[in-house]
């Protein structure tokens, strides 16, 4: 080899080494979960099934710490092992969530310093950025969001100083699957055998979804706060951390207040926005949350052709819980033309619905029910766990219909198309659509 040669292998060997080493810095400096596992403690728990650290031990969904309920203040702690720098906390509420509390640190567990407090806790997931240090890192209540306790699924403790390392918000290759159903928990438990928000849940869990859509009606009959922990929480609720809800008519009926049982067990998970509608991004898809309760009301209308305006993704979902076009018993329900032809005229692609107890698919058609190879795919997935519908009057392009049927949607989603299967409660595909590509 010529001299000249082995000084360019040599300045490229050099390269290579500064970028293993640049590499291995930038690896090291990304945020670290430090907390799950350790030992941990709280001021008091609701029983043994809800010990401390049940909130430290990687379940988003199931498990939890609760607090004695009627008290404050009441905290809960982990202990870390030895002093380190934090720089997120993230908070997953049951319903039973801290309206006012404070995130604190200490390398003693007696002196504390505060990195983080609100007096506006309104429940979900709270992800918060923090700075400080501590051996111990603590949520102190002060204030109950609920008559009950405080309760957390999970408390993620993370150090360092870049970017989290969560999973990505872009599924890689571009395709991902989303479980969707309307009208879910009825007042049963899965000790009755014809109990079957159980046995829907179940079929979700078999998914293993990206996140899970409801069309409203999620807790019946008139969806309080009791009964969402009652029933919903003991099924659907192992799902709540990555579940995109809309509110259906029966979330109306809380005597507490409209909608209130639904959003104190929610929290900013259906309020992401501060209001019952809301939109979000994921893969190539824009999704598109809507309050079916409230479409005269011209505010929510507004708000959606802006946001439709402003979207940049090829491919748009909307979801609500009263259709447009139905063949069961609740029909047809005008109160969402208007909704349609916002969605219509921005080249939308897919609506999902509930209301009516059974599953329909109508081919692509405008919102004046015509077929229109340019117009929108609506699917009626209202077989998540109540009662089934009669099928009544069937519509214009109406291409399938199932009842006597509980299932759960599984969408199969790209940057271009997309198409679904309804899942039975057995497993197997009660139905299977078209591909469809997106406008």
């Amino acid at each position: 080899m010529s001299r000249a040669r082995l000084a360019v292998a040599a300045v490229l060997a050099l390269f290579a080494g500064l970028l293993v080493v640049v590499a291995a810095t930038s690896a090291g400096a990304a945020e670290t979960l430090l907390s799950q596992g350790k030992p941990a403690s709280s001021s008091s728990k609701e029983g043994s099934s809800y010990s401390s650290g049940k909130a430290f031990d990687g379940d988003t969904t199931s498990t939890r710490w609760a607090s004695q309920e009627g008290h404050d203040p009441e905290w809960i702690r982990v202990d870390l092992g030895t002093p380190q720098q934090i720089s997120r906390v993230k908070l997953f509420w049951e319903a039973a969530y801290g309206a006012s509390y404070r995130i604190e640190t200490s390398d003693d567990a007696s002196s504390w310093t505060t990195v983080y407090s609100t007096t506006s806790g309104d429940g979900g997931l709270d992800d918060l950025t923090v700075s400080g240090t501590g051996r111990y890192v603590r949520m102190y209540g002060t204030a109950r969001g609920t008559s009950y306790g405080y309760s957390l699924y999970e408390m993620q403790v993370f150090g360092g100083t870049s970017t989290p390392t969560d999973p990505p918000t872009d599924p890689p290759g571009g395709s991902f699957v989303v479980a969707a159903a309307g009208d879910i928990a009825e007042q049963c438990t899965a000790a009755s055998s014809s109990c079957a928000h159980p046995k829907t849940a179940a079929r979700v869990e078999a998914m293993n979804p990206e996140f899970v859509i409801t069309m409203g009606d999620n807790q019946y009959d008139d969806a309080r706060l009791s009964d969402f922990r009652a029933y919903y929480d003991k099924t659907w609720g192992r799902f709540k951390a990555k579940t995109r809800p809309a509110p259906g008519n029966h979330e109306t009926y809380d005597p507490a207040g409209s909608e209130a049982g639904y959003k104190a067990y929610f929290g900013s998970i259906a309020f992401p926005q501060g209001k019952s509608y809301y939109s979000y991004d994921h893969g190539g898809w824009h999704f598109v949350a809507l309050d079916s309760n409230t479409f005269d009301q011209q505010a929510q209308l507004t708000w959606l052709k802006a946001d439709l305006a402003a979207t940049t993704k090829r491919c748009v979902a909307a979801y609500w819980h009263h259709p447009l076009f139905s063949s069961g018993e609740h029909g047809n329900d005008p109160v969402s033309r208007p909704v349609w032809q916002a969605l219509y005229e921005a080249r939308a692609d897919l609506v999902l619905n509930g209301h009516d107890h059974h599953y329909e698919r109508f081919a692509p058609q405008n919102p004046n029910g015509q077929a229109d190879p340019n117009g929108i795919v609506e699917v009626l997935g209202g077989m998540g766990g109540a009662s089934p519908y009669k099928i009544e009057n069937v519509q214009p392009n109406s291409q399938k219909r199932l009842t006597d049927t509980y299932g759960v949607l599984k969408l199969t989603l790209t940057d271009t198309t997309f198409g679904w299967q309804l899942i039975g409660t057995d497993g197997s595909a009660k139905d299977t659509s078209p591909t469809y590509t997106c406008h």
